[in-house]
Parts: structure tokens; sequence; C-alpha cells
């Protein structure tokens, strides 16, 4: 049966989960963003994303996006809210203010509607808001997604997994099934505070994973070894696996540093000796590569791509901005080449978007994820990327 539903935020999360059930529910999507609601209405993306691409131009979908969000909630008999929900050094906890807010306006007009928070969330989070809000309609239920591959992660996701145990709960993991095209996907409800915990301790592990890789990466370069040959042997063992070892500049995107740091500020009265070496080693690479980039004696640093990895046009958090604010601090001049700024300046670095003009300029060119663009001078190229891929 087909459920009215709204979804609050239009970014990858979001959109994601709008365009999945609106291949078989009434959906609108809820967003302050003007340009982002043209966008949608127009059935254009407005991120990056192939399958949504093609989704919004090729499918038919109830969708609508608009900014009027009294009348959409009033009417809705699932609202999701998928809002971000930063980090904040200075609390060492999730700015949970954008989730709030929405719930507050949703309960304004429509007290019976069941609340799903896609939103990334402290432990205990649900808990306290549906005490706070008087409303046991809130429910968590958390996103694998990968930026890039959001819908894709939609349509052939590795789990369901909802908060709560009951009629409800497994009604909306359903309607995630519906929509998906994998058909054997395994559906989990969970309590509430536990679902949490999948969230974090899910991204913290593939955080881990990351790590180990990357100073697995860092003593071969110290020892002069092959960390290819190093990475293929330990991986053939099928219990560790042939995936997700790629070296990097360090872990970073929207939501491994901040998921990390949210997870450690969990364990702020619980032993522990891993999950603050995750954070603390992500450091530690960085301040490695930055090193290896100074003793390389560049006068001039191109940086090509803010980016994190391929197929993605987004860039906040990326590892790479850390080096950068500590290759300015060297006195060190640095150059960045990233089409998708159209400004001439970016954290007080020169912006070059023609592409043979910045590999003239620069003496070293550091990329997290090589590229065919950069084929043409190697010999200038400082990466730890192994394998060409993510």
């Amino acid at each position: 049966m087909s459920k009215i539903i709204t979804v609050v935020g239009l970014g990858y999360v979001g959109l994601s989960n709008a365009i999945l059930l609106a291949q078989h529910n009434k959906v609108c999507a809820i967003d302050n963003n003007a340009e982002r609601i043209k966008l949608v209405n127009d059935k254009k993306s407005p991120i990056h994303d192939r399958e949504i691409i093609d989704y919004l131009k090729t499918k038919k979908l109830n969708l609508e996006a608009t900014s009027d969000w009294e009348e959409a909630y009033r009417s809705s008999e699932i609202i999701i809210i998928a809002t971000p929900t930063d980090y904040d050094e200075d609390k060492n906890y999730f700015n949970t203010s954008s989730v709030e807010s929405v719930i507050k306006d949703i309960l304004s007009v429509n007290i019976n509607a069941l609340i799903v928070i896609k939103s990334t969330i402290p432990v205990g989070f649900i808990n306290h808001v549906r005490e706070e809000y008087k409303s046991n309609n809130i429910i968590f239920s958390p996103e694998f997604l990968r930026e890039g591959k959001a819908l894709h992660d939609n349509l052939y996701p590795s789990r369901i997994i909802v908060g709560e145990q009951s009629d409800r709960a497994q009604e909306f993991a359903e309607l995630l099934y519906q929509g998906a095209i994998k058909k054997d996907t395994q559906i989990l409800l969970t309590n509430s505070t536990e679902a949490e915990a999948i969230k974090l301790f899910s991204n913290t592990y593939l955080a881990m994973r990351v790590s180990f890789f990357n100073e697995l990466d860092t003593y071969a370069e110290l020892k002069d070894l092959n960390t290819k040959q190093i990475i293929e042997g330990i991986c053939l063992d099928p219990r560790i696996g042939n995936y997700y070892n790629n070296p990097s500049f360090g872990y970073g995107g929207y939501c491994l540093p901040k998921d990390t740091k949210q997870l450690l500020a969990n364990y702020n009265d619980v032993p522990n000796d891993i999950i603050g070496a995750i954070v603390k080693a992500n450091a530690t690479r960085k301040k490695f590569i930055v090193q290896n980039i100074i003793e390389k004696g560049a006068q001039v640093v191109g940086v090509y791509r803010l980016i994190m990895k391929h197929g993605s046009d987004n860039f906040r958090s990326s590892a790479v901005q850390n080096i950068i604010d500590k290759l300015i601090e060297n006195k060190i001049k640095v150059i960045i080449y990233e089409p998708s700024l159209i400004i001439s300046n970016f954290n007080n670095c020169l912006v070059e978007n023609n592409i043979n003009d910045f590999k003239e300029q620069c003496d070293i060119i550091i990329t997290n994820r090589l590229e065919d663009d950069l084929l043409d001078v190697l010999d200038k190229v400082y990466t730890r990327d192994i394998f060409n891929n993510n």
C-alpha cells in the first residue's frame, strides 16, 4: 500500500532515500535551498551521483521538492529526517540542532506521523528526544551510503536496519526493501540505542581498517619495502579479504572523521585503547605525509583535486585539506587544481583550473587518488594510491 512520505534534506542521504521511496509512494522532499529544490523538480540532480542523475531523468517518480514544510508535514504518514549533524569539536558532541528543529516543527502540526531519523546521531539520542518532546513516534534507521554511490547503495543495500522492534518498524523496513533492486537483503530490527551504536561502530571499524593499511604503508615506505606486495599477501587470507585496503593520505569525507570522534566521546567513561587510537592514527598519518612532502624540497606543491575519491564532487573534511594547512604553516606555496571550484583562491591558495598550466607551475603534485590527467607527469606525482581504486 502506497504511503505519503516527506523527506527532510536534499543531501545525498535524503535525496537517495526520496528517490528510492518515490518509486512506489508519494514523496515530498523538503529543503531550504531554492536551487536544489528547482533542480530536483526539473529532474536534475544537485549532487554528483550517477544513479541519482539517471533515476531523476528516466524513471517515473512520484516526487516533488518544496520549502513549504508545514503542509508537507501535516499530510504525511512518515517523515524522514536527513539533515546534517556535524561534529562540534568544542562540545565534543554531534550538533543535532537541525534534527531537533525539524522534530519541533513536525510535532507542531502532526503528532501522529512516524518520524524516522536517518541523520547520524549520538548513542542514546532517540531516548533523549522521545522524552524531551513527549513523543514515542520517533525512531532511528541508520544509513550505510557512500558519497557518489548513495542511490546505488540504497538499490543494493548491504542490510536494512531499523531501531525499533515493532510492526511499524518492519513496515518501514519493507518500504526500503520494496524500492531496492537487490531482493536478498537482510532486515534487522533492533532497539533504538543499539541501532545508533551500529552506525557509529560500523564507520569506526572502516576507519580502523583505513588506518591499519595506512600504517602498514608508512612502515613499508620508511623501510623501503613494497607496500603492494605486502597488502596483496595479507589480503589473500579470506578472514581479512581483498577490499578497503588501498593506502591514502588518511580517512576523510563527511562520515568517518566525525563518527569516530563521536564514538570516542561516547567512550568518555568507558575504558578503551583502540577507539582512541583510531582517531589519533589518522592525525599521525597526515603528519607523516606532510613530512614526506616537505623533505622532497619542493618550492611549489600542487594539489590535484580536493575530493577524496573517484566519482565524488564533495571535499568536506577531505584529508588533503589538513595537509594543505600544514604545508602553508611550513611556508610552502600551494596551488590547487579543482575543476568544481569557480573561485580563484581557496584557503589562501591559488586555484588553477587549467590542467596544463597547473602541471607546469608545480614542482611536486600530490594526489590522494591517481587519475589519467597526471600520467604524463608521473615524475612529479606523490601519491600513496597503490591499487588505483577507492
